[in-house]
């Protein structure tokens, strides 16, 4: 879930904390686009609702850089996202694979998110 900053004194923490990747409004519903964090791929996605998500851009089953290419859709009421490559499909609040097709059970990072004045910020060092 995305969370939205409107108190101006938090403004100091999170500069501190957070990173600023681009406006809100660079995002287009239910479309991939991917970020650079220092040295890392991030792939942000706005959902219909408003939430926005980030996880790994890295495919960890092909090793590209793709994941923000992906197809957006839902499995059990929850957000997910296909790989455009082998096609398995991510949980984008866990970065759980939950479709692995028939390969093990990877994951992608996940990164909290959150909005000011109209900016998407994302924890430095928060990948979880």
């Amino acid at each position: 879930m995305t969370t939205t900053l409107t108190t101006p004194t938090l403004a100091p923490q999170l500069a501190a904390n957070w990173e600023r990747l681009c406006p809100l409004a660079d995002l287009e519903v239910e479309r991939g686009r991917a970020a650079l964090l220092g040295d890392e791929q991030v792939a942000l996605f706005l959902l219909p609702g408003g939430d926005v998500r980030a996880v790994d851009n890295h495919d960890p089953y092909s090793g590209a850089n793709v994941i923000s290419r992906g197809i957006v859709g839902s499995r059990g009421g929850r957000p997910t996202v296909a790989s455009p490559m082998y096609k398995q499909v991510f949980d984008l609040r866990s970065g759980t694979c939950v479709d692995t097709r028939g390969k093990e059970v990877r994951r992608l990072r996940v990164w909290p998110v959150r909005t000011l004045e109209g900016d998407l910020y994302v924890l430095r060092g928060g990948a979880r």
